[in-house]
């Protein structure tokens, strides 16, 4: 029963060996099927092994949705006030505003599910661990297609990808985005900082541009790409800048989820078909995709390498957006 004011009574739910209260536990966070607060939280657990994964001894920014995905999204680097002692954190140094910032750093389910109790939807972590957060463990390979450009094309450059990627040695780890485009994700050795890690990303993302010129861009100026054509952001390895974890949920009305999947599925998946109405089961069925990615550790040397070829061949590197 609801209470005077609307609310819907509160819910106690056991994680490991934390509990966990969910306030409004009925509130609509996803209009298009009306799935609510409660369902989110059931969705994370069910996902649970996979979605800890992706998070473990990461920073994370918060993408937090008080009125459901419906109403103001706030962008929470700090942990929320109210934590329980066991929630652990990072503090992550920022030089611009010369401070730190303690953000939320999970180690198991519990601190999940809590966020989602501060009205979490989306967890953005960055790709690095808190034993050394200027040294990134992941490289981000991030395909965002520009507003005319289909999801067919998003298929074939990830194929692409993957081609330079085996020939690399490296092993990739797609998903998609949650929105229109697609990730991959490839483990690396934490020896390096932000910048070269960057620079390995652009390297490999003017390769993919060679390879297919009339469908990929590495223009970073969002103005002067032809809107038909896929960019392949490698700023989302620059320090600080985060996107959507391995079955974090995104802030759209269909409840959409960035859903590892396998190289065979690049050809069929449907980013829309990926929901928290879909993936419990495929989970279910299927284990965390990702469960490898630790054990595939790429030295990215080589990229490294094309990067001192092409700026001795008079590329220029457009910066880091502030």
């Amino acid at each position: 029963m609801a209470a005077a004011d609307g609310r819907s009574p509160a819910v106690e739910v056991e994680v490991g060996d934390k509990t966990v209260r969910i306030s409004n536990p009925q509130r609509v966070y996803f209009p298009a099927r009306g799935e609510t607060k409660l369902d989110l939280v059931n969705y994370y657990l069910s996902v649970g092994e996979g979605i800890v994964r992706a998070l473990r001894e990461r920073p994370c920014m918060l993408h937090r949705f008080p009125e459901g995905v419906s109403g103001e999204k706030v962008h929470q680097k700090r942990l929320p006030q109210g934590a329980p002692p066991w929630v652990q954190t990072v503090s992550v140094h920022f030089p611009r505003y010369h401070r730190d910032v303690h953000e939320l750093c999970v180690t198991e389910l519990a601190s999940v599910i809590w966020a989602v109790q501060m009205s979490t939807v989306e967890f953005h972590p960055w790709n690095s661990r808190r034993a050394d957060t200027e040294k990134p463990d992941e490289w981000r390979i991030d395909l965002d297609p520009m507003p005319e450009c289909g999801f067919d094309t998003v298929r074939r450059v990830a194929h692409v990808a993957h081609e330079v990627l085996d020939e690399l040695g490296a092993t990739g780890w797609p998903k998609t985005s949650g929105g229109k485009g697609m990730h991959i994700y490839v483990r690396i050795k934490p020896e390096h900082g932000f910048k070269d890690v960057r620079r390995a990303a652009l390297a490999f993302a003017r390769e993919v541009e060679r390879r297919a010129p009339d469908e990929v861009t590495t223009t970073w100026w969002r103005r002067d790409r032809d809107p038909s054509t896929l960019f392949v952001d490698y700023n989302q390895n620059a320090r600080d800048h985060t996107i959507a974890a391995a079955y974090s949920v995104r802030g759209l009305p269909d409840a959409r989820v960035s859903t590892p999947i396998r190289w065979d599925e690049v050809d069929d998946v449907l980013p829309e078909d990926c929901t928290i109405a879909t993936v419990p089961e495929r989970f279910a069925r299927l284990g965390d995709l990702h469960a490898g990615i630790d054990d595939a550790v790429f030295d990215i040397s080589p990229l490294l390498e094309w990067a001192d070829r092409d700026e001795r061949a008079g590329a220029e590197d457009p910066g880091i957006p502030e």
